[in-house]
């Protein structure tokens, strides 16, 4: 985000943007959700569509072709989007997280090189960090980077990689110096297109979060050039990653909001349709006392989001807020989903209704962007930091 975020967007440009976005997700996205979950089917015409909407240059600066879209309203579309459906905001963050780094930390021919085309979606690209044996324990990766007269030869094994079939290129975190102490000192980041060496072993199947591409994928004898190196210096991959994963973190965090607000909207409705004992069971006092918690934990959400996106854009540290916001979010998601099911009883359980589908969706969200155990730690290590005696 940084010097990326365009400072020009007034009340009205937002309002124009956000209502462009709510007829969008309204007409376009929320008719096909369920058919493309049901069927684990990607939707091709959406993500056009997305490209169309600028979407994939959401957060990619004015400079390279994007919209410079401060976090805050970002997270807003990613919020509304996800109250219907939470795939579209996955295929966009997960390449937006990628875009941020190389904006924030490539050479200046690399971001000439790959930002117009990811602004445009002409590359849609993701980040290839999680390993078989390597999820929050990022240090533990085993995928290697060999020099050669070439580059670099690029050998691991990738697993739960997003736009990995359906994307054509990726940021691969891969160990330049295996005898690097601490490890992180021998880890580096590799642009790398799709091509030769580049395997998707097998599309994931999945519990929820369906129609999205979560592929196992295989790098072997992956050649890249010297200047698929970010930032053009070996041993700063770790560091040119985390630093992209607060705007991801405050994308899954806005998603659990969106989650939460859609589950609640359907509880809401549901209540007032479905009569027991003569009347709508809104009237009864206990399904009263789940929405009131579900609203509650709704409009916090939003406000965890908004704190944490406001730090982001003003270029203050925010990974305690981010941490924040996307443990409470991604709680808050469950949470409301959990309720809704108790709220429409066995209806819940019926894929005629869409409420299974969050609540199959939004235990992910508790797991992605780093598991909510890993934020409580960095939510603690910040504070203890923060207010030091």
């Amino acid at each position: 985000m940084d010097s990326g975020v365009n400072k020009n967007w007034s009340s009205g440009d937002e309002k124009l943007l956000l209502d462009t976005i709510d007829h969008w997700v309204e007409n376009e996205v929320k008719p096909i959700a369920r058919e493309h979950d049901q069927e684990d089917k990607y939707p091709e015409e959406l993500v056009e569509r997305m490209k169309e909407l600028g979407l994939f240059g959401s957060t990619i600066s004015p400079e390279y072709g994007g919209l410079g879209l401060p976090a805050s309203i970002y997270a807003k579309i990613v919020t509304r989007l996800s109250s219907v459906w939470i795939v579209p905001g996955g295929i966009f963050n997960t390449h937006l997280v990628m875009a941020a780094a190389i904006e924030r930390c490539g050479m200046e021919a690399q971001k000439q090189e790959w930002l117009p085309k990811m602004a445009s979606g002409e590359l849609r690209g993701g980040i290839a960090l999680t390993e078989p044996d390597a999820g929050t324990d990022l240090q533990s990766i085993r995928t290697r980077a060999d020099r050669n007269e070439k580059g670099y030869l690029l050998n691991g094994t990738k697993m739960w990689i997003t736009n990995a079939l359906h994307g054509n290129c990726l940021m691969v975190l891969a160990k330049t110096d295996l005898t690097a102490q601490p490890a992180h000192k021998g880890m580096s980041a590799f642009l790398c297109h799709k091509g030769a060496g580049y395997d998707v072993a097998k599309k994931l199947k999945k519990m929820g979060y369906r129609a999205i591409d979560t592929c196992e994928l295989t790098l072997d004898n992956k050649q890249v050039v010297p200047e698929a190196l970010l930032g053009g210096e070996e041993g700063r991959g770790l560091q040119q990653v985390l630093g992209g994963l607060e705007l991801g973190r405050i994308n899954v965090a806005a998603r659990g909001a969106g989650m939460a607000e859609g589950a609640l909207k359907m509880a809401v409705r549901y209540a007032q349709e479905r009569e027991t004992f003569g009347k709508p069971i809104a009237e009864h006092q206990a399904i009263q006392l789940k929405l009131a918690d579900m609203a509650t934990k709704v409009e916090a959400s939003k406000l965890l989001v908004e704190s944490a996106a406001t730090k982001l854009d003003t270029g203050q540290r925010c990974d305690m807020e981010a941490g924040m916001a996307k443990y409470f979010a991604s709680e808050a998601g469950v949470y409301c989903a959990q309720e809704a099911m108790r709220i429409f009883g066995g209806n819940s359980y019926s894929t005629e209704y869409e409420i299974e589908r969050f609540y199959r969706d939004s235990m992910l969200m508790c797991i992605g962007e780093g598991t909510n155990e890993l934020q409580q730690i960095i939510v603690a290590k910040q504070l203890i930091q923060r207010n030091k005696i």
